[in-house]
């Protein structure tokens, strides 16, 4: 199971750095944060923007998504949406990133009319994503929280260069379990978000492992070339422990329950 990092963990830290972290303590790729301040951000110039594909390849790394940070349901009209999507989705292509990560953020209308604007939106930038080759994918997260919620408006666009990201966290805070939640991204799915909390009203990251988040239960149901990022909030919790040090451990906690995961498939009598 290849397993990759989010940028968030180490906001402002320059890309090389976060790369060799990435190499050197067991993970294969990084999901990159696109925000002012980062490192990956859509005002890269050509010249930038090649400087850190080479940086992913000379650490041996896979870019794996772009995480943005549109909102493609959100209330008001659909230009600028469409047109920062398509902004984002360039980048990922100059960077070989195989995704943009997007929220719904559809506001506190009827679910409906989010997705309505949701759907248009996606259906009209699919066609630019398939050819570049990078998928949009929806991430379980605010106004969609649960997985059947993001596979309902996913449904509606029925195209594969749109599919979904499980944020584990946010589909256990809507009340699904990880079986619940994989029946409906299942066919949608691009890669996983883990991460561990003490409990639904403090959300503070913890190392993977400590808290209460069925990572273990998550990981079983993946196949096994699934991608797994872990997505350490720590700009939003600065009295949470740094992110480095915990890299080791991450790694080998997520491949531990990777391999527990084979085991139990390789019991599975044959039907």
């Amino acid at each position: 199971m290849p397993l990759a990092y989010s940028t968030l963990g180490v906001p402002g830290l320059p890309l090389a750095e976060a790369a060799g972290l990435a190499a050197g303590h067991g993970w294969d790729g990084l999901e990159l944060r696109c925000a002012e301040g980062e490192s990956v951000h859509p005002a890269m110039t050509r010249g930038e923007r090649g400087a850190a594909a080479r940086t992913m390849r000379a650490h041996g790394l896979t870019p794996l998504a772009l995480a943005s940070y549109v909102g493609v349901a959100a209330p008001g009209p659909d230009a600028p949406v469409t047109g920062s999507l398509r902004t984002h989705l360039r980048l990922a292509a100059d960077l070989g990133a195989g995704a943009v990560r997007v929220f719904p953020r559809g506001g506190d209308g009827p679910r409906a009319e989010a997705d309505d604007r949701a759907a248009r939106r996606l259906a009209d930038v699919a066609e630019e994503a398939g050819r570049l080759g990078v998928r949009v994918l929806v991430e379980t997260h605010d106004s969609h929280r649960g997985g059947r919620a993001v596979a309902g408006l996913l449904a509606r666009v029925a195209h594969p260069a749109v599919g979904a990201l499980w944020d584990l966290m946010h589909t256990h805070l809507a009340g699904e379990t990880p079986a619940g939640s994989h029946a409906a991204l299942a066919p949608y799915l691009g890669h996983v978000q883990v991460k561990d909390i003490a409990d639904p009203q403090d959300r503070t990251p913890l190392p993977l492992g400590a808290g209460v988040l069925p990572i273990a239960d998550c990981l079983r149901l993946l196949p096994p070339d699934a991608w797994v990022c872990w997505e350490y909030e720590a700009p939003w919790h600065p009295a949470a422990a740094p992110l480095p040090p915990l890299l080791p451990a991450g790694a080998a906690f997520l491949r531990a329950a990777d391999r527990r995961a084979a085991d139990r498939r390789a019991d599975r009598p044959a039907l």
